[in-house]
Formats: C-alpha cells, structure tokens, sequence
C-alpha cells in the first residue's frame, strides 16, 4: 500500500526538473508505462527513454530505491485508480456531495487534533533558526503554503518541490534543524534510504503531520495526527486546514 506512492515521486520528479532532463524522460516514461515495467528490462526500458542504464540506476537511487529490480516490482502492485467521489448524473447532487465530503473531513480535523500540539510545534518554529518543511505533491503544496503564511509573520523557513532534494535536506541536517513532514497516509518515510535514517540523522528535530495509523518511524520526535475518511479527494484540505492552523497559532506568539 505505502508504495502506492510511487507514481506521486515520478510526479514531484517531472514538476521539479527540466521538461527534457534525463530524470524527466525516466520519470515520464514511468508513468506512461505503469502496468507494462514488470515485463521490461533495464536495457529495454534505457532503449525506449533513449538513455545509458547507468542513468536508469541513478534515478532509482535518487528517489530511495536500491537499483531498477525493486523499482519494477514495487511498480507491480502500485495502483493508479483515481477515486471518483459521485456518479450521480445531477450536476448539483455532485457538487453537493464533494462540498460535503469535505467539510466532513474537515470537520473530523477539528474534533480530532490535540491544538495543544500544534501550540508546542509553533513555539518550535519560533524557537529554532533553521526550519524545513516537506510533502509531496499535495502535502507539498501544503508545505509551500505554510512557508507562505509564515514568510508574511517574518519567519524564513526552508521547503522544496523536489523529492530529492528533500531527501539530501534530510539526511544532511543536524541538531540545529527543524523538519516538519506534511504526510496525508504517513509513508512518507517509507523508502529504503529513508528506513536507515535512524542510523544517519543527526539529531534533527522532526515532526510528522499525518492521519492516525498504527505505527510511525522510531526516529520521528512528535506525530501530530488526526481522524480522516482515508480518500484521495479530501486529504489536501485536511492538511491545509492544518497548515493554515499552524500559520494562525503562530501569529499569536510573534
């Protein structure tokens, strides 16, 4: 289930490199190709995106994996089904029924969060100089939202599209650093690479911000967590309700 995401690094890898770099051309071809890479070779799938195998392999490093064999059958089990919320034929009955949806979830959000976390958090924020946040794709777009809200109450925080250049700010931070991981199903930190962190990291700081589940990383400093309906079209508001949440209670110590 967790590799699920997989399609959503090759995504976070297309918005985050240039239309026509090597990883852009993997990436892409990726999620052309989901259900035919179990039956591709390495020499094959270079062949078709016009590329060394050695590119191949970087690229499958570069996102947390070991080589190209675990890339293809992590992708065997990947599922790209888009959640459709409605099939009412009334263009009313579906927009109520996706308004609804949502303010349910964010209904769940308010009744379910410990506010008393998120005021330690912010008085971390304030607290620590150098302060990163992370996501992908939607969570990441939620991570850039607060950077926002917080640039506007005149604090400076670090947060990048790239999920590589997520991982290096990870592995490369230190006792001094702050990391807050917007994470809707919790996996954020569910890669090879990422697995081993515990060994790796130097006493960061890290907070993970995810609907309940059963286990966390032993690594993780504090879970901020919250009920959800487990669906793809209302995580991004729940998140962001959180964010702004955040942006809100900070503006009140500064």
């Amino acid at each position: 289930m967790l590799y699920d995401k997989l399609p959503i690094v090759f995504l976070s890898t297309l918005a985050s490199e240039k239309k026509d770099s090597t990883n852009s051309q993997i990436a892409s071809y990726l999620l052309d190709h989901l259900e035919e890479i179990k039956d591709i070779g390495i020499q094959d799938m270079a062949k078709e995106c016009h590329v060394a195998m050695s590119s191949i392999s970087r690229f499958c490093k570069e996102i947390g994996l070991h080589d190209f064999n675990e890339l293809r059958e992590l992708l065997v089990s990947t599922n790209m089904n888009f959640e459709q919320n409605s099939l009412s034929s009334s263009d009313g009955e579906r927009l109520k029924a996706y308004s609804l949806k949502v303010k349910e979830s964010i209904e769940m959000v308010e009744y379910s969060i410990d506010i008393k976390q998120i005021d330690l958090l912010c008085q971390e924020i304030k607290r620590y100089e150098k302060v990163a946040a992370f996501g992908l794709l939607k969570a990441g777009t939620v991570a850039f939202n607060l950077q926002t809200d917080l640039l506007m109450l005149g604090k400076q925080i670090y947060s990048n599209i790239s999920y590589k250049q997520q991982l290096q700010y990870i592995l490369s931070s230190t006792k001094e650093d702050l990391i807050i991981i917007f994470s809707y199903t919790g996996c954020y930190f569910d890669y090879p690479d990422l697995r081993a962190l515990k060994n790796k990291l130097n006493a960061p700081q890290i907070w993970l911000i995810s609907s309940k589940q059963e286990t966390y990383p032993e690594f993780i400093d504090h879970v901020i967590t919250f009920d959800s309906l487990q669906d793809q079209n209302s995580h991004p508001y729940q998140l962001q309700f959180i964010a702004g949440l955040i942006g809100q209670e900070y503006a009140r110590i500064v």
